[in-house]
């Protein structure tokens, strides 16, 4: 052993160490072992946190029951409560693809916990005479039941961040909502023109949509709420002293401020990784909802000549080497490739919740990497999303006017007053020959200038009337009972 190493030693032989690194034999083989992802599990810092909070509750509950002495219950005590805290996160080096059902991960945060603590006692790192990260910091604990509590408790973490950008972007979309209630176009379905709407109310559905995905994440996040500490191995609960059971769950949360709640049965809460099957499916339906609103935000500003046009998103960057003055819907496009990726992700977490055999699946690392990626990026999406384009977007109203008065989907609106059928002759007309269909409606005599009018209300043409929320139904009689009494311009028309 050199100066700047040290020997640590395992089952299958010994190898050296940094002196200065915290993490000790199981962590270096891990890491020579899977060089796959090239991504510690660090960059994931709720997971470290949790796994921090998981060991922390276990030291107290050792303690409690007299597993542990409270000399070395306190040291990991510390070095758990530092780690919580953000300290030597750069010391969980395991990858997060890795091959053992996680004990990688598990004996990086034994070993790092153990070490900090040696060192706050003033022992030498990899002393683990004193205290050793199996016997003292891993007492009345395995693997299999550490590892996807701390999995539960970091995705509770990281969905309230989530949340937080989810509803700021659904105020967003709310926000430009209001400020466009005033300006009428043209509603499509199937890429075809169907009726009149307003701007704001498609910026506002956007808001409503996501504002529903917030509430479906949470109660997805209530079925986190179960772990299976106390289990060890694979549910019965070897080497797990009386009452340990008990009190870990109490301390951790205690720790966590989570409601959490101990599974009624630790074999089938063991080997069933179900949760997260259902937890990566509320993260895909908002991560598609994103895509769908984001494409909806690219036709909207499609052209600025040649396509749509109705909106205009912030310029962000130049879009073409080539092609001077372009620029592209960058923010969309990105946030649409997260929701691919999420989606993607959702595929690899059901083949891996499959795989599972008898008492343990032991895929869990993939399920935890995918579901970590996929809360941070749909995070980092809302944000980008909501700063870099929907708080910047502006709408063409000329051209959105325009489009409303030479298109023929307000012919919908006369129909109940004119019938159908001659409503359906005034659109082939106006569409064969670029008229508008009022001008038409009032050539021939169909309605006077005032009944015309009444009826081509924004307010009625976007199905505002406070009374029903929809489209009135007018009726003649009504037009003209109306029209005579000199009420033509109320906004609130008896239907």
């Amino acid at each position: 052993m050199s100066a700047q190493t040290r020997t640590e030693t395992d089952s299958i032989g010994s190898v050296e160490i940094p002196a200065s690194a915290y993490w000790g034999v199981h962590t270096a083989r891990a890491h020579e072992n899977f060089p796959i992802a090239r991504r510690p599990i660090s960059v994931y810092p709720d997971f470290i946190r949790a796994f921090a909070c998981v060991k922390q509750a276990a030291a107290r509950a050792n303690l409690e029951i007299g597993a542990l002495d409270e000399q070395r219950a306190t040291l990991i005590d510390r070095a758990c409560e530092e780690i919580k805290t953000g300290m030597l996160h750069d010391q969980f080096v395991v990858g997060v693809v890795q091959g053992g059902a996680g004990t990688s991960s598990n004996m990086n945060a034994n070993e790092v916990i153990t070490n900090r603590a040696l060192e706050l006692a003033g022992h030498a790192k990899g002393d683990y005479s004193y205290i050793n990260p199996n016997d003292h910091t891993n007492h009345s604990q395995s693997t299999n039941d550490t590892y996807p509590t701390a999995i539960k408790i970091a995705l509770a973490f990281s969905l309230g961040s989530l949340l937080e950008e989810l509803s700021l972007l659904a105020e967003s979309f709310a926000a430009k909502g209001r400020e466009f209630s005033h300006i009428i176009k043209v509603g499509r379905t199937q890429l075809q023109d169907a009726v009149p709407m307003t701007l704001g109310q498609e910026f506002n559905a956007f808001a409503v949509t996501l504002r529903e995905d917030v509430e479906r994440l949470q109660e997805a996040v209530s079925l986190l709420r179960e772990v299976n500490m106390g289990a060890t191995a694979i549910g019965t609960g070897i080497n797990a002293p009386r009452g340990y059971k008990e009190s870990v769950i109490r301390h951790l949360r205690d720790i966590t401020d989570l409601d959490l709640v101990t599974a009624g049965d630790l074999v089938e809460s063991t080997s069933d990784t179900g949760v997260f099957v259902t937890f990566s499916g509320a993260l895909k339906r908002s991560a598609l909802k994103l895509s769908k609103i984001s494409n909806d935000l690219r036709l909207l500003s499609s052209g600025p000549q040649a396509g749509f046009g109705e909106i205009n998103l912030p310029a962000r960057q130049a879009g073409s080497s080539i092609m001077p003055g372009k620029v592209n819907p960058v923010i969309p496009e990105a946030v649409s490739q997260v929701a691919y990726s999420v989606a993607g992700a959702d595929v690899t977490v059901s083949m891996a919740v499959e795989a599972g055999q008898l008492q343990l699946n032991a895929f869990e690392p993939i399920i935890a990497h995918s579901l970590f990626q996929s809360i941070t990026w749909l995070e980092r999406a809302c944000q980008t999303l909501r700063v870099n384009c929907v708080d910047g977007i502006t709408a063409n109203e000329d051209r959105l006017e325009d489009m409303v008065a030479r298109s023929v989907t307000v012919i919908t609106a006369l129909a109940p007053v004119i019938g159908y059928a001659e409503a359906a002759k005034l659109a082939k007309e106006a569409l064969a020959t670029n008229a508008k269909v009022s001008e038409l409606v009032v050539s021939r005599g169909l309605l006077d200038q005032a009944e015309l009018d009444y009826i081509l209300q924004p307010a009625k043409l976007a199905g505002l009337a406070p009374e029903t929320g929809a489209i009135p139904v007018i009726e003649r009689d009504a037009i003209e009972t109306d029209v005579a009494s000199g009420d033509a311009g109320d906004p609130q028309p008896e239907a």
